[in-house]
């Protein structure tokens, strides 16, 4: 038997042979994977299934591992933003959120590279689009991708190496995940306290309500088993995990046999799975993992649960506060079609105006939004379904409750309209042709829950599957839709009613019990504990300072980096008399993707902080002859989304010019064009500003949204505030995005008379909607640019003229060119971009500090440098200095002795140089650290070695992919030239040591150039007794 055996394999290995031969003759990557078969052997894996999924321009080939059953699915398309990622099923029993201090410890170091921290050091020495690493409820996932193949296999073996054979060195995990040491390491006389990464994230993530309501939620659904903990950690049980239960973790879920690995783009497939069977699996035997996740037994009745959260710190009106939410536990998501199905229907029983829960809950005025998580949740083995209200009076709890159970039985009866449904099925058309440039890691984030449950990833993918399925049951079936809100809805006795409600000492409870923890892990310390501790702390401490040897990790060169960029054809023609329109074409998928930017340069400065709520509003109350339901109707049935943004964009050359405007973003299959101009023209020609109930509606959910995003982009508010005083966009920047916009938000929904605010509306109309002040701009295929020419023009055309003829061009406007084929452009043909700078001449950029109080138990801080232009060769010099400054000394200062999740320094195309830590228990000494990044960078105590790390750093974020709807953008926005952006390119490659630290001194030193600093978090004594901050 086995001579019959081994003849076979050779049979197969001749016949392997041919098929590789003629596979790299075929011309794709989806044609070439087409070409494998199945029971094929390729470097220690056997081939499964190769399967064309057409409808997203792919081919997958499914694979298993011949010595260790690990699973490979191969996704072979025409993207070379090739991705890689492994995935282990992991399954804690508690909440000390051990895989979650796993995923950070593994990526401190492994037997291959043993230096510390790899994955932070290999953001420096490599050209990676994305470099990151996620903990789920139930699995943790490892991805990167790359356009370089180089880049990828160096990648490929560091994440092999940290995810298979990690050093899991104690101290890395007391500073990854959490510890018992002095305030001051130094001094055995402070305080001992709880410090950790992982324990500040968390501790960071509860301070948001969103998260506290939506952990909770999955935790009492699904009480049985891993869903019932907190995968991530519970801040109080963070410091009962060890270091042998971390290591003991890793080795029961880190085993190739509990693996799933993934692949994607256009890069050969054999050399991955070559490096992956060589430097991995080939050391490992077959195991059977007991990581299973068993069902969750069904309730026989339903329950209900009362939980408390902290204030609302932006609200005003304390009584109306209450989440509450109805939730149903729904099949296993293995059933793909299932699945989809249900997906589909939680879109329409919530989406938009025109779904009977928005029209139930939402419009009855008893609240500002839905409640957190709410719609279908397939992200545990068991999916679910929510819907509720946020922002609501106690008193109101039980009258939701009746509303919810009141729609499920309307909807019982009557169904949706055929509209409704097909307008979803468009969507789903329309994704499908949509090209983003992350797609790879949309993919192994959308199929990572299912085959993390031995669902069929594959079968998962093939959505024109499961569109032909559903159309064919509501044909056979014209109530089955109703037939499944009545069984998983109506008739599920597994239903969990959840209310959260404010409790003024929420915080101060929270803190009560973590110094109690505090004080029982103290008080169980014996002398020689408390002496170890200490010697620990000191150990850790001169760990983290000493200089960092990286030589065993791989590395590109700068000599890698591409010296010129290709170049962008675009035409630029003008339409309707004298608007220019730019025209791009690229292979778009039968999508065409319209934009156009109006200027508000004219604006009345009173008008200015509702023009977010105008944008906001303005393609949702309704226009011509439709009203807001018709409208989203139309939208969903013609378009892939319609939105307007307003937008500060810095001038190239000046920092005190800038242009301020709203851009306005669609984009329809083509055969929808002149469907989307139709409504373009109606939105800009009659909007109708008098539904003033749903414009009420739409402002609270606005003021919401707004507010429950704050504890997650603390940091970037932090910022904002931070540079308002430096230039004269700053003070803008934070009228339209900054918590001044929170504010006046919240402050709006609370007024019992919205009609002033309403009124407004007409007012910023007259200055906006007309083709005055107006480009625009195109991506297509060729074949659409006559149609799309023909429609635009028409659009344009209907707009008329409506010059303000009493109100002459105020004297700080300056129209500026983009640069064009007239001369400076070689890639530009056509007319001219006009852009209506606004420069300020009597602006004097000044400093302030800030102190935003929060009842956050972290800090998020921000100081912001006014420093040089685009244009200016500085620029570049200060744009490496931030990279370098981020992982040569403030990474190691802020998170790794600070404890802090995040920080570091960044330079914005505005010219402003940014400092910022996020999740922070520090705050003036954050502070502190960020004035000695600045005395390191100007002695010059980096090397040669460092400073091409940075340059690598900063190159692999210029040279991200751009999809085909976002070619040609900066040219529109930003009048960016791809000449101007080569002479930037070559600034870069240019800079050097001295230049480095010259712009240190020139700009971050003491007294050079004007700082702004803001800081959002808890009350502080030591800013409280400093007069130079401004207290809020």
């Amino acid at each position: 038997m086995w001579r019959c055996g081994g003849r076979l394999a050779g049979v197969r290995g001749r016949l392997s042979g041919r098929l590789r031969a003629r596979r790299w003759s075929s011309t794709t990557a989806c044609e070439r994977a087409l070409q494998y078969e199945v029971g094929e052997k390729i470097h220690g894996f056997t081939v499964t299934q190769v399967t064309s999924v057409p409808e997203l321009f792919l081919t997958a080939v499914k694979l298993s591992h011949d010595g260790t059953g690990a699973r490979h699915l191969h996704l072979a398309r025409e993207d070379t933003n090739n991705l890689f990622s492994v995935q282990f099923r992991t399954t804690p029993m508690d909440s000390t959120g051990v895989p979650h201090v796993l995923e950070h410890t593994v990526l401190c170091g492994s037997q291959k590279y043993p230096c510390r921290d790899p994955f932070f050091k290999m953001l420096n020495r490599s050209l990676s689009t994305f470099m990151n690493a996620f903990t789920a409820s139930d699995y943790t996932l490892y991805p990167f991708s790359t356009q370089n193949p180089k880049d990828f296999q160096n990648l490929l073996s560091v994440y092999l190496d940290a995810t298979f054979f990690p050093c899991l060195r104690e101290l890395d995990f007391w500073q990854e995940g959490w510890r018992l040491e002095h305030e001051n390491p130094s001094d055995p006389q402070t305080a001992l306290t709880f410090k950790g990464v992982v324990f500040n994230e968390m501790k960071g993530a509860f301070a948001d309500n969103e998260r506290v309501f939506s952990q909770h939620l999955q935790n009492l659904l699904l009480p049985d088993h891993t869903y019932a903990v907190v995968s991530g950690g519970d801040p109080l049980c963070i410091p009962d995990l060890t270091w042998k239960q971390l290591r003991h973790f890793h080795a029961t879920h880190y085993h190739p046999s509990n693996a799933r690995f993934f692949t994607y783009g256009s890069f050969p497939l054999e050399q991955h799975l070559k490096q992956i069977h060589e430097e991995a699996l080939s050391k490992f035997q077959k195991i059977e993992p007991s990581t299973a996740v068993p069902p969750q037994k069904p309730w026989d009745k339903p329950r209900e649960f009362q939980i408390t959260c902290a204030p609302d710190s932006l609200a005003t009106d304390s009584s109306k506060q209450t989440t509450v939410s109805v939730s149903f536990l729904l099949p296993d998501i293995t059933d793909t079609f299932e699945a989809f199905t249900l997906n589909l229907l939680s879109s329409l029983l919530i989406g938009g105006p025109n779904s009977p829960f928005y029209k139930a809950l939402i419009e009855s005025g008893l609240g500002t939004d839905f409640s957190p998580d709410v719609g279908y949740n397939g992200h545990t083995r068991e999916a679910y379904f929510s819907v509720g209200l946020q922002g609501m009076a106690d008193k109101d709890v039980q009258t939701v409750r009746d509303i919810i159970d009141r729609t499920v039985e309307d909807v019982v009866a009557k169904g949706f309209e055929g509209d409704r449904i097909e307008a979803l099925l468009h969507k789903i058309e329309i994704q499908m042709k949509h090209q983003s440039v992350s797609f790879g890691l949309a993919l192994t984030s959308y199929i990572a829950s299912c085959w993390n449950h031995n669902g069929d990833p594959v079968e998962l993918l093939q959505m024109g599957h499961h569109v032909a399925q559903f159309r064919q049951c509501l044909k056979e079936n014209p109530k089955f839709l109703q037939e499944k809100v009545k069984q998983y809805f109506k008739n599920n006795q597994h239903k969990l009613t959840l209310s959260m409600t404010p409790d003024d000492q929420y915080s101060k409870k929270q803190t009560q019990m973590e110094t109690e923890k505090l004080k029982q892990k103290v008080s169980s310390l014996s002398l020689e504990d408390k002496q170890q501790i200490y010697e620990k702390g000191l150990e850790l401490q001169t760990q983290q300072s000493e200089a960092h040897d990286a030589s065993c990790l791989p590395a590109l060169k700068v000599s890698d980096i591409e010296r010129s960029i290709p170049f962008t054809e675009l035409a630029v023609v003008l339409a309707a008399g004298d608007v220019p329109v730019q025209y791009c074409a690229q292979p778009t998928n039968g999508v065409v993707y319209f934009r156009a930017f109006c200027s508000l340069h004219s604006l009345p400065p009173e008008l200015g902080p509702y023009v977010p709520l105008f944008c906001s509003v303005l393609t949702k109350l309704g226009c011509g002859s439709l009203d807001y339901r018709q409208q989203a109707q139309q939208i969903e049935l013609k378009t892939g989304g319609m939105s307007a943004a307003p937008h500060v964009l810095p001038d190239d050359s000046q920092l005190d010019t800038y242009e301020q405007g709203v851009l306005f973003s669609s984009f329809c299959l083509d055969r929808n064009l002149p469907d989307m101009m139709h409504l373009w023209a109606d939105i800009f020609n009659s909007p109708r500003f008098e539904e003033e109930e749903h414009f009420r509606v739409l402002v609270k959910m606005a003021a919401q949204e707004l507010s429950n995003g704050v504890p997650d982009s603390g940091h970037l508010y932090a910022s904002v505030c931070a540079s308002r005083t430096l230039t004269p966009a700053g003070d803008l920047q934070e009228t339209f995005s900054g918590l001044e916009q929170v504010r006046l938000m919240k402050s709006i929904a609370e007024m019992t008379d919205i009609t002033p605010v309403l009124k407004k509306l007409p007012r910023i109309q007259k200055y906006l909607l007309n083709c005055e002040n107006m480009r625009c701009s195109v991506n297509a295929t060729p074949q659409q640019m006559s149609q799309t020419e023909r429609m635009v023009g028409d659009f344009l055309r209907s707009l008329g003229r409506r010059r303000l003829e009493q109100e002459p061009e105020p004297a700080q406007v300056v129209q500026t060119p983009a640069p064009t084929g007239l001369g400076s452009s070689t890639h530009v043909s056509g007319s001219q971009v006009l852009r209506k700078l606004i420069t300020d001449p009597t602006f004097r950029p000044s400093q302030m500090k800030t102190h935003f109080l929060f009842p956050f138990p972290v800090n998020y801080v921000g100081e912001c440098v006014r420093t040089a232009p685009y244009t200016d060769p500085d620029h570049a010099s200060l744009k490496i200095l931030a990279s370098l400054m981020t992982a040569k000394f403030l990474h190691t200062e802020i998170r790794e002795k600070g404890g802090a999740y995040g920080g570091g320094t960044k330079l914005s195309h505005n010219g402003i140089f940014t400092f910022y830590s996020y999740r922070d228990p520090r705050s003036t000494e954050t502070l502190q650290a960020f004035a000695e990044a600045v005395d390191w960078a100007r002695s010059g105590r980096f090397s040669q070695q460092d400073i091409d790390e940075a340059k690598l750093s900063v190159f692999s974020h210029v040279d991200a992919p751009v999809a085909p709807s976002s070619k040609g953008l900066d040219h529109f926005l930003y009048g960016l030239s791809d000449e101007l952006k080569q002479a930037h390119r070559e600034q870069l490659f240019a800079v050097h040591r001295q230049g480095l630290m010259d712009v240190s001194d020139k700009y971050l030193g003491i007294g050079r150039s004007p700082h702004g600093l803001a800081l959002l978090g808890p009350e502080n004594m030591k800013i409280a007794n400093d007069p130079s901050w401004i207290i809020r």
